[in-house]
């Protein structure tokens, strides 16, 4: 009896807290999608939306944007994370590439203004070679790369612990069989270690499509996603109800790749 009520007691909090900030916000958002300024019902925002092409194509450049930073992420993050598997002392590393993590976003966001403006660390580099200066703010490499930066221990420390409980003995029987060390890969390490692959796709993926504040500071109004015509329908246009339209399309695209990234892969048979 007392375990029950111990249960409870935590459980109280918990289910206060996902209600007040979880569950009624999203009631409150889906609410303003459905009304108009003068808070009748209306589907007309839904409807919009869908057919303006400037939406579609802001959705669009989301996914694409997103896609493209999961992508390099990913690239970079697992070879280092197998990497950092594999050397001595690798918490020493491991506490390097968190670090970044605790310094305020907006702080290393400035940073890169820095670094990417005409006079910044880049621009210098290149000038010793005769070359610049070369505007690297406001272009889709500069998000991409900061984006990367930024979200790259998101993606590292779930694949290197997937590829840490691997067991080693695995891997050398697949090697003393006679596989390759691409054989090895694809049909030993990848697939053992496909859950940290997973949740650091959900990581990274997920957020980047709502990216805002990178896409105005870095992106400059060349990336357009739809976390920045968010931002512009409830900060600028005040136009809540088209704003939580967006929003709400925007949660509806998280859950299904959260569902698409989620499937149980199937075990199959492999020859190597």
């Amino acid at each position: 009896m007392t375990d029950k009520k111990t249960r409870t007691l935590f459980i109280v909090p918990y289910l206060l807290w996902i209600i007040l900030f979880v569950i009624l916000p999203m009631l409150l958002i889906l609410w303003y999608s459905l009304t108009d300024s003068s808070h009748h019902f209306t589907l007309n925002n839904f409807v919009q939306f869908f057919r303006n092409g400037i939406f579609l194509r802001m959705m669009l450049n989301s996914f694409w944007y997103a896609f493209l930073i999961t992508l390099v992420t990913l690239l970079i993050s697992y070879p280092a994370a197998y990497f950092l598997t594999r050397v001595k002392n690798s918490q020493i590393w491991l506490l390097l590439i968190i670090l970044p993590t605790w310094i305020n976003l907006l702080l290393k966001t400035y940073a890169f203004i820095g670094i990417f403006s005409n006079g910044g660390l880049f621009n210098q580099f290149l000038h010793l070679f005769g070359i610049g200066p070369v505007n690297f703010l406001f272009t889709d490499f500069a998000f991409i790369f900061v984006a990367t930066y930024i979200e790259i221990p998101f993606m590292i420390l779930p694949i290197y612990s997937a590829i840490k409980d691997i067991n080693p003995a695995v891997v050398q029987a697949s090697e003393d069989l006679g596989a390759s060390r691409w054989q090895t890969f694809k049909y030993i390490l990848w697939p053992l270690s496909w859950p940290g692959v997973e949740s650091g796709i959900q990581a990274i993926f997920i957020p980047s499509l709502s990216l805002f504040m990178l896409t105005r500071l870095i992106g400059g109004n060349r990336v357009i996603t739809l976390g920045t015509a968010i931002e512009e329908y409830f900060m600028t246009t005040m136009n809540w109800n088209m704003g939580a339209t967006i929003g709400v399309v925007l949660i509806f695209l998280m859950v299904v790749v959260m569902l698409i990234t989620g499937r149980k892969r199937r075990r199959k048979k492999v020859n190597l």
